[in-house]
């Protein structure tokens, strides 16, 4: 049986909360991208900082 694809916090690669490191494993990209394009998304709405803070506290921490 394969095992089932979630999506956690990278805390191992982490910045602040390890959400885009977290996103960036889930979907196959590299973390600096997921960065640069959550830095974006920031800066051109602000609501990409709450959004980041809902995520740190929603997305679950990979287990170690």
């Amino acid at each position: 049986m394969s095992e089932q694809k979630r999506l956690t916090r990278n805390t191992a690669n982490k910045m602040l909360a390890g959400v885009c490191s977290g996103i960036a494993d889930y979907f196959g990209l590299d973390a600096t991208l997921v960065r640069v394009g959550w830095v974006l998304f920031a800066c051109l709405g602000g609501s990409g900082i709450l959004a980041y803070l809902i995520c740190a506290f929603i997305i679950p921490a990979r287990p170690m």
